[in-house]
Parts: structure tokens; sequence; C-alpha cells
């Protein structure tokens, strides 16, 4: 029985792990178990009617959750204890401005370098301490939040979304053998700022002012169409590649243009799994610290 007990806390954790992908679907995942647990969710902007043996739970920025539970003989000064774990882990994040644009000192050239070699970039910057080297050669997509713009009888809302893409979308490549002759011997060396940048796609110059003159800002040099564009979508148009903003739009059921603004995070489509000849091993990232937040919620 206690076996069985143990695969069963180990099957919930590995449903956690792969809810989990980012921050903010840790603190959504969360939400769901801790309101089927019975507590209840309060507001920051409310005052609270807390009462004895009752149990509530509040988040704040979407990606922190406090729970707590009080005691049916509670009164005010007693003590209590206190569990802490972060649902953060070191990640590449997505830069504000994922894609490298170039202003001409008149007017937007081509609005962007959309191009680097026929390939499509996206740059991420480093968040936390992570080991760098294993994000290489894997089969990464993005997953966080989305913030869309909504228009509804002349009035403008902004709402939260959050998103993630099942398919292997990016990159980060390893250079073959006989580009890298002495990376065996002087061993695997790496800048991040220029040599961990996942790649998304390549592409005609054709196809992408297509897709820009259908979908978003025209390349035509005109600086007064660049301004339209910012001042309708915050510029998201000409920060990020048109080609993302379509596969979150499509994910999202919005258009490119709605999409204002994100918060995403490069991510291994690869679940986590348990593993090992003896099914003793948990295979899967981010587990420092989703191994907390579990037992915590737990």
């Amino acid at each position: 029985m206690a076996k069985q007990q143990s695969y069963d806390v180990v099957s919930d954790f590995i449903d956690f792990l792969n809810a989990s992908p980012t921050a903010f679907h840790a603190v959504d995942e969360a939400k769901k178990r801790l309101k089927s647990a019975g507590f209840q969710q309060l507001s920051e902007r409310e005052l609270w009617d807390l009462q004895p043996g009752h149990k509530y739970f509040f988040t704040r920025n979407h990606s922190t959750v406090v729970a707590f539970a009080v005691g049916k003989k509670y009164v005010a000064g007693n003590g209590f204890y206190i569990i802490g774990a972060h649902t953060d882990s070191p990640c590449l994040k997505l830069k504000p401005v994922s894609k490298d644009i170039e202003f001409g000192p008149e007017q937007a050239t081509e609005l962007n370098r959309v191009v680097k070699g026929g390939i499509l970039e996206v740059g991420v910057q480093i968040y936390g301490g992570g080991l760098w080297h294993t994000w290489f050669d894997r089969d990464l997509t993005v997953a966080g939040r989305v913030i869309v713009r909504e228009e509804n009888a002349g009035s403008v809302s902004y709402s939260h979304h959050l998103v993630r893409i099942e398919e292997p979308i990016m990159r980060i490549p390893t250079l073959a053998i006989h580009l890298d002759r002495t990376v065996s011997s002087d061993g695997f060396k790496f800048n991040n700022e220029t040599h961990l940048i996942p790649i998304l796609a390549t592409s005609l110059k054709g196809e992408l002012n297509k897709l820009s003159s259908e979908n978003g800002p025209v390349e035509n040099g005109n600086q007064t169409d660049v301004n339209k564009a910012i001042d309708k979508t915050g510029t998201t148009n000409t920060k990020h590649h048109l080609l993302l903003l379509q596969l979150l739009a499509s994910k999202l059921g919005c258009e490119p243009d709605d999409i204002y603004d994100f918060e995403l995070q490069a991510c291994d489509t690869q679940p986590s799994t348990v593993g090992g000849a003896a099914r003793e091993f948990i295979f899967s990232g981010r587990l420092d610290n989703l191994c907390m937040s579990f037992c915590s919620l737990k």
C-alpha cells in the first residue's frame, strides 16, 4: 500500500511539473489545486472577513501565491507556522525587444534587421543561475503570459492570458565538429549574448515583406505609418518577429495586432517523466524549486 501511495504522489508531481512550464502556469495550477481542496480566493483590493476554521489564498502578479488556514481555535496573537518556496526557475526569457531594430536618422529602415544570414533569431536573456550549456540542441518552445488588447463599443481594455505553444518552434544549435575542431580538447565555450540565441525560422525577404504588409507595419520607410502602428500595438509588431506573434495569436484566438505585450520564456518541449530501469528517477527541468512548491501544496 505504501508503495502504491508513493507512485501516486510521484505521478501527481509529474502532472504538476508538466502543467507548470513557467511561474505563471505554476501559480495557475496551484490555484486549481487549492480551490479543489476547499481554499477560498481573496482579493488584495477588498477587505477580508476571515473566519476561524476556513482556508484562504491570494495571488500577486500572477506569479506568487500565498495560502493560509485559520485554526478553529485561533485568536489574535497566537503563533503560526510558515513554509516558503519559489515558483520560478532559471530560464531563458525573451527580451523586451526580441528582434534587432534599426531606426535610421530620418526613418525606420525596414523596421528591423529581421533576418541574419537568412535566419530569424529570437533574442533572449538569462534569468537566474542556470546550467546554460544544457539549453543547446533542445526542442524549445515558448510559454508565459500575454496581455491582449480588446476593443468593445469604443472602449479599450487589456486582459491577461496564459499561453504555451506545444510544438518545438525554436532551437539553439551547436556547430558541427568540422567547424569547431577544438571543442573536444578545449571544452565547449560559448558567449551568452552571441551564441545563446534560439533560431525561429528561415525565410526569404519577400515572404517577410508580405507578412508585414498583411499583418503589421508596412515596410515603406514611412515614419507616419510606423507611428500609427506603435500607437495601436505598443510597438509589439516592431519589437518581435511577426511570425512569433502569429503563432501566439493563433493560440489565443486573436489577431497579432491585438497582442499588446507579453512575458515569455523558452522552455523544453520534452515532458517530465519517471525514468531509470527501476523507474526510480524523475527526469525533469525546474525541479529547483517546483519540487518544494509541490510539497508546500501537499
